[in-house]
């Protein structure tokens, strides 16, 4: 694969704004869509989505919903990594991760970065 072929996804805004994460999760499906490595980098309430029946919401009216794009996202090989600071600040369950989540800070996400990613920030 090409250097261009990983794409990170930061995501530091949770349900408190919909609009915003379905954005992250249209971009990260299109991603891949487009067969790149996509990796989305939950922080701050975000981390909530790394959590069974938090990704459903209806951004605004013509917008898919969340549900499905999540789906679309995890079923394309998207992985989700979970800032543990912010996840153990909310106090949650690391054992109910959905599959493709996993806990990770700023030197796994580096470390799974490598030398080159594209890079989109919500």
């Amino acid at each position: 694969m090409a250097n261009n072929g990983k794409v990170v996804i930061n995501l530091a805004t949770g349900l408190e704004d919909t609009e915003r994460v379905t954005v992250a999760f249209l971009v990260g499906g299109a991603a891949v869509e487009q067969g790149k490595r996509v990796a989305m980098f939950l922080t701050k309430e975000a981390v909530r989505l790394g959590l069974p029946g938090h990704a459903e919401a209806v951004a605004c009216e013509g917008c898919p919903p969340l549900a499905q794009l999540f789906q679309q996202y995890a079923d394309g090989g998207g992985e989700l990594l979970v800032c543990p600071i912010c996840f153990s600040a909310r106090k949650l369950d690391e054992g109910k991760l959905v599959p493709n989540a996993r806990l990770g800070g700023a030197t796994p996400l580096w470390e799974w970065i490598g030398d080159n990613a594209t890079v989109f920030s919500y």
